[in-house]
């Protein structure tokens, strides 16, 4: 089998339209969370990291415009075509273009446009794809799921390079549904803290280019990947952390790495009550306790689809750079394991990292990227 490289990638988030901008500024301690008052949006106000502005292509929703905003500016970055017969795009998504089907009668020109498949067919046209392209939509752990499946098709020897892009934007149809479950925080997010109260929702697009042709890599592999369902319950996680842990073993022993090898664990970090604690019992159950870790939803929010890609990339950035960015607003433990929750920006020498996800339905997803 054919190692999978990282050849490109883009962040375009409230925080920034780079990666570059997007990685100095969390490094900086910056958050794109804010408070909003928007009653399109909900009736009362809540924390959120959203765009004050879009940029717009011309016959594409605001949720396609920033896909292939995105996109454009990863392939900027690399020799790769995503005309080419060989290269394929996956979308990860959780809801796409779910906002609209709000407020208006929903006629079979909008039934089309809200499926899914259908708008990452109009995303690869827009950029000439001969292939079908395929969606990942499996919750929060699309993204990282999204990357499993490309490894595994370009090892397969199907396609020599695939482009993977996670989107999610924000509507009152996802916002009143979190809100539902009482899952929204009345302040800033705060993961494994003590203190922690819900999420922040968030919006984002994120891409990461794969390739099999070593001389386009950026120095980065990926590394064994492996997913697990609980089977406990449609929207609460695990009670004691069994399965992720599982997902996180598999992965770690197809890669041959040992936890001594780990740099960092980049979790998935919700900031709920279930989330959190779910995944401290599965990192002591992995023997992983003592590894330093963080959550970036205090910088952007849980922005869905996209944050398995979003948080990836920043992964391997760190990897690369030589250091381990913090959890914003972490203050002390709140879980009943010892997880080592990181709280200002280190430097390690190591060379791989552990990225982790979970989501509604009780799956679970885990990955690890490792310098060349």
């Amino acid at each position: 089998m054919s190692p999978v490289y990282i050849a490109a990638d883009n962040i375009f988030s409230p925080l920034g339209n780079s990666t570059k901008e997007n990685f100095e500024k969390v490094k900086n301690g910056l958050s794109a969370i804010r408070q909003i008052s928007d009653p399109s949006l909900s009736p009362e106000p809540f924390y959120t990291s959203i765009f004050e502005r879009v940029i717009s292509v011309k016959g594409f929703t605001r949720f396609e415009s920033i896909c292939i905003a995105s996109i454009q500016d990863a392939l900027s970055q690399t020799e790769i075509k995503f005309s080419s017969h060989d290269t394929l795009f996956i979308l990860s998504t959780t809801k796409g273009n779910i906002e609209l089907i709000e407020g208006k009668e929903v006629t079979e020109e909008i039934r089309s446009h809200v499926s899914l498949f259908n708008t990452a067919k109009f995303i690869a046209e827009y950029f000439n794809s001969p292939n079908n392209p395929l969606v990942v939509s499996n919750a929060c752990i699309s993204g990282v799921l999204s990357v499993i499946i490309a490894k595994r098709l370009l090892e397969s020897g199907k396609y020599k390079h695939v482009v993977i892009t996670g989107a999610d934007v924000l509507s009152r149809f996802v916002i009143s549904g979190f809100q539902s479950l009482n899952a929204m925080s009345k302040n800033p997010c705060r993961p494994f803290d003590k203190n922690r109260d819900g999420i922040n929702l968030g919006e984002c697009a994120a891409t990461i280019i794969l390739t099999t042709e070593k001389t386009l890599s950026k120095g980065v592999l990926i590394n064994g990947g492996a997913s697990s369902n609980d089977a406990n319950h449609i929207s609460g996680p695990s009670r004691t952390g069994l399965e992720l842990s599982f997902a996180v073993t598999k992965a770690m022993k197809e890669s041959k790495v040992s936890a001594d090898d780990l740099s960092f664990i980049s979790a998935h970090g919700t900031a709920t009550l279930f989330n959190d604690e779910m995944e401290s019992k599965a990192f002591a159950g992995a023997s992983l306790s003592e590894i330093p870790l963080h959550s970036l939803k205090g910088n952007f929010g849980h922005t869905l689809g996209a944050a398995g890609v979003l948080e990836s990339v920043l992964t391997y950035r760190s990897l690369l750079e030589g250091i381990i960015l913090p959890s914003k607003n972490f203050e002390s433990i709140g879980v009943s394991e010892n997880v080592n929750v990181n709280q200002s920006l280190l430097k390690s020498s190591k060379t791989h990292a552990l990225k982790t996800a979970s989501g509604f339905g009780g799956c679970n997803a885990s990955l690890i990227y490792s310098l060349m």
